[in-house]
């Protein structure tokens, strides 16, 4: 089994730009409504679409509203991540720092509003 998330919204646009240039996602699928992303290392994949297009179905037409979500990047070297989007002028949502349960992350968020936590996952010390 494989999962695809997918958020209805209408910033395409700003959307592709920010995964390709800010997360070097690549574009796996596109057209005028549609587009389907995947992470660098091709593992997992994101999709987004434009609301009320009249090929979709009522039940994906309702955009996205910005709010009670969010994503979970794990990456093998935080550090340089977080550097490298700050280096990029990447707004930090969260700045880094060391969770008590063994997590080093640190947050920024999507052009939908989507706050997107990167994150390294470790033992507790």
């Amino acid at each position: 089994m494989k999962l695809n998330a997918g958020i209805i919204t209408e910033k395409l646009v700003e959307t592709k730009a920010f995964y390709t240039k800010t997360l070097d996602f690549g574009v796996t699928f596109e057209n005028e409504f549609y587009i389907l992303l995947h992470t660098p290392n091709k593992e997992a994949e994101i999709s987004f679409l434009l609301p009320n297009h009249p090929s979709q179905k009522p039940i994906f037409q309702k955009p996205f509203e910005g709010q009670g979500m969010y994503l979970t990047i794990e990456v093998e070297d935080v550090d340089k991540v977080y550097q490298d989007l700050k280096q990029k002028g990447i707004k930090i949502e969260i700045d880094i720092r060391n969770e008590p349960w063994g997590d080093r992350h640190f947050a920024i968020q999507d052009p939908n509003g989507i706050g997107i936590d990167i994150v390294k996952y470790s033992a507790p010390e």
